[in-house]
Order: C-alpha cells, then structure tokens, then sequence
C-alpha cells in the first residue's frame, strides 16, 4: 500500500478559506478547489491556509516565510506536495491537473510511446 501524500496550499489573502466566495470567483480557484476536494476524497492529506486568516501558519514555515521574504506576496500561492514546493505563484492550469492529480496520488504517469 503506498504512503499518503499530503498537499500543503498556502493561499493569499482570500475572502473565504477557498477564495469560491464573494462576486468576483476566479475560476482557477474554483477548478482548484474541485480538484484538492477529489484528492482528499482518495485519501489525500489537505492542509490548505489563508494569508488573511491564518498568518502564523505562513511565518512558522520556513520555506514559506524564506519564499515571502525573497519574493513577497506575489510568490502566492505556494502548493508543496510532501514538503516540496510544487508550484509559485499561481494555481494549476487546465493542462498541468491532470499531472498534479496523479503526483499527488503517487501515480507515475509515463508518457505514450
């Protein structure tokens, strides 16, 4: 059986834990949501933090808190999967969740031959 993955998403400043709130929805968010929601339902550890809500978790990560300090708020969001820092700055597109779903359920995907 192999080990759960775990998924840390550290947001910025958002007007709801996920950002699917309000009047003005990034679609990204939403698509990023539905597919954190589909990975947690296959056993996916989530850990997702708000800048606006949860700051402490953004300083009392070093690699955060190294990755805010050389780039700012703009470096937001930062996705690590199992500690490592999968994606700065911006959500999966369309094309790369695919990819992000299978590494985040431990699947190696080879490419057709």
């Amino acid at each position: 059986m192999k080990p759960m993955k775990t998924i840390q998403v550290y947001d910025p400043p958002l007007c709801c834990p996920t950002g699917i709130c309000g009047t003005d929805i990034n679609p990204d968010l939403v698509s990023f949501a539905a597919l954190l929601a589909q990975l947690g339902a296959h056993g996916v550890t989530l850990e997702r933090y708000n800048l606006g809500q949860q700051p402490m978790a953004f300083v009392q990560n070093p690699a955060v808190k190294a990755r805010l300090d050389q780039d700012g708020a703009e470096a937001l969001p930062l996705i690590f999967l199992d500690g490592e820092l999968y994606l700065k700055g911006r959500y999966p597109t369309a094309a790369e969740r695919p990819g992000f779903f299978h590494a985040a359920l431990g699947e190696v995907v080879k490419a057709p031959s």
